[in-house]
Parts: structure tokens; sequence; C-alpha cells
């Protein structure tokens, strides 16, 4: 079927209100190919205009790849994937820059969100999430975008990893791989630092994978990108605000409601902002085994980047120290490898020095913890309170 024919289809149904309706795109098909098309070249035509009028058009041959997370469209010409093999360039093509930019626009419409002149950048979730998962859409138009319409995919596929599969992977060897079963079952707080795309929430996800099915773990999140396998996983998400900058709910506003659902573990996907003051507030009213992602170029830098966003919430440095020593133990740091793989760089424990807190480093891959080492302590003092709590229960085998 040629793309030809399909514009003349596509021309033809232009302001239809049953430009969607098979029946009446088949008979468009046949009107246009003057009556000789056949039930393929149909079927072909359907496909096609459905991708275009509510798929995502020339990228969903890509969307529908199942190790695909990332479609990078930074010209007509140029459409990028990322996925194991790392970043690379594929040879999908768009007719030029107007199809990108009416792709962005229909695509920004169907997530509720606009997108034009004056306002030339929309980050959303599209509808639904079918088999290939939630597709979270970012674009930017010109001349914000100086060389032409940037769109971006983000795909989040329902989780299918655990810790074993993890190992299988390589994003731990089998030492990583005991001290992160330890480290969920001793409910200590942990937070995974990382960059973009290091593979943060599929670690943290796989963690509450393997949370004990009897706690309740709520977890509030900014965009809804984790998925665990847990009996017992409550998800609330953040609201924008709607194009007359109403209705906002901020992730600040929910670590407060969260508090109030009766959490076994609070989780904040991904602390960001001024919601860190209410997340470390929350860890240290005996909320134990807590979590968050950070962005961070290494575990060392964590109690930096989290005086940064806490001084937006009105904290100052010295009570960020006291409550990050108090509430967070550990912090699991991710990283990228040039060849695309994730894997677990570090695992460091927060100590306290003064009046300030660092990172120290205490395991790396192909390392064994020591026994002697401040980690091991605080793994086995968790594990011993746990099977304390769940003595009191008659439960304490989970631990």
């Amino acid at each position: 079927m040629s793309t030809e024919l399909v514009d003349r289809v596509k021309a033809r149904l232009a302001g239809s209100d049953e430009a969607t309706d098979p029946r009446v795109v088949a008979e468009a098909v046949r009107a246009e190919a003057g009556g000789v098309a056949g039930h393929l070249d149909v079927l072909a035509a359907l496909k096609l205009l459905d991708d275009e009028l509510v798929g995502v058009g020339p990228l969903e041959q890509l969307l529908a790849t199942p190790d695909v997370t990332d479609i990078l469209v930074t010209a007509p010409d140029q459409v990028w994937i990322d996925g194991p093999e790392g970043l690379r360039r594929t040879g999908v093509r768009f007719p030029g820059e107007e199809a990108v930019r009416a792709l962005a626009q229909r695509l920004a419409l169907a997530a509720g969100r606009r997108l034009d002149d004056a306002q030339p950048f929309v980050d959303g979730w599209l509808p639904g999430s079918g088999p290939a998962g939630r597709v979270r859409l970012h674009a930017v138009l010109p001349p914000i975008a100086a060389d032409g319409t940037c769109l971006s995919l983000r795909v989040l596929r329902p989780a299918s990893h655990d810790l074993r599969s993890l190992r299988r992977l390589g994003t731990v060897d089998d030492a990583g791989l005991a001290l992160l079963d330890a480290l969920v079952r001793a409910r200590l707080a942990f937070l995974v630092s990382g960059a973009t795309g290091s593979g943060k929430s599929t670690l943290l996800a796989a963690l509450l994978g393997a949370v004990d099915p009897a706690e309740r773990v709520v977890c509030v999140e900014d965009v809804g990108e984790l998925q665990p396998r847990h009996a017992q996983f409550v998800r609330l998400v953040a609201r924008p605000s709607n194009v007359e900058g109403a209705g906002e709910v901020t992730l600040r506003e929910l670590v407060r409601q969260a508090l109030r659902m009766r959490p076994d573990r609070l989780v904040v996907g991904e602390v960001r902002g001024r919601e860190v003051v209410e997340l470390l507030t929350a860890l240290n009213t005996g909320h134990d085994g807590g979590a968050g992602t950070v962005h961070a170029n290494s575990p060392a830098e964590v109690p930096a980047r989290l005086e940064a966003l806490a001084a937006l919430g009105g904290l100052s440095r010295e009570a960020l120290h006291s409550q990050l020593a108090a509430a967070v133990q550990v912090v699991l740091h991710m990283r990228r490898e040039p060849s695309g793989r994730r894997v677990l760089a570090e695992i460091g424990m927060v100590r306290r020095e003064g009046h300030v807190v660092r990172v120290e480093p205490m395991w790396r891959p192909g390392e064994r913890l020591r026994r002697d080492s401040p980690l091991t302590a605080a793994l086995v003092a968790g594990r011993d309170a746990c099977r304390g709590r769940r003595a009191d229960a008659g439960r304490a085998a989970a631990c």
C-alpha cells in the first residue's frame, strides 16, 4: 500500500467525525484506489492510518520493539532509540519538519496537554498502557528547539525484573545480590543514586518486589514509573496544573497524604525538589525501610545534592545533615557502562562526622563485604530488630 494512497485517504477523511471508523476508512481506501483495492490493501491502509491517526505514526514499529526504552526524534531524518545496546540511529524517516510537529501536537493533545507557539514544550503521559507499557511524552517546538521539533518518548514497560533477573543480566554479582537481599530484609532505609537512564527505577522496583508481601508499601511519584511485583503496592501520582493554572497536586502534598495511609514502607520515586523535607521527616517517625531515587554522579555527592533540594523547602544545611543521618542508612549507586549495560557500581553507608554527613564506600563489584564493616553491623542489627517485630506476630522467619 503506497504512502501516496494513504495521504489521499487522510485528505479525504480530514474533518470527518468518523475518521477512525474502520468501515468508513475502508470505503475511503477503495474510493481513492479507484475501486480496485483488495482486502490486503485495505488492511494495510487501515494499519497505517491507525498509526497516523491514533498511534505514534512512523514511530509505531519502534514502540513495539520489546527492548526499546527511549525513542528520540531530533530531526525528520534523525530518529534514535535507546536500549540494551545503547543509543543508536534508526532508518525511520519523517516526510519533513511539519510531520514531526504535527505528531508532537497530536500526542500532546492525547495526553491532555497544550503544545503551540505560546506553550512550546510539553511533558505528559500518553493514554492507555497496553502491551508496550506506559509512554511518557516530552516535546519542544521551534524556536526553543533551534534545529526543529524535538520529540522524546520514554517507554516504561511492565515490571519484568526481580533481583534474580538483575543478577542474570549482570547488573549485580553474587555478592551484590546477597547484600541487596539482606538490605531489604533488614529494613534499612536507602536511596538509589545515579544519572538519567542508569537504571535507578529498575533497581528500586526490583528491591520493592522483594519486600515481604505482608508489608504495605505506599509510593509517591511525580510520573508513576514504578510498577513492582508486590501484593500491597499503593501509588500516589502528582498532578500538574491545568491550562488555567489550577488543580496542581505536588509531591510534597502527597507525601503528607501517604503518611495517613498506614504505610509499612514509604517510597518517593524520585526526590527532585522540596519534598525531600517531608520524606526525611517521615523516615524519622518510625517508617523503617523507606526508599527513593535521586540524581547524583556518585554516592559521595548525594549529601550535597540533598542540601540543594532541602534549601528549596526551607531546611538549613545543618538540619538537613541531622535529618539525613537519622533517616537514611545506605546509598546504592547505579552506573551505565559504555556498552549500555546498567550496573550497581557502589554501595555506600551514610556516616555522620561532626555536624555533616558523608557517604562512605562499603562495597564495589568483585568485592565481598568485610565482617567488621559498619554496613555488616547495620544489616545484622536490622535483621535482629526485624525478627523481634516478627516474633510478636509469629512470623520471625520472614526476616
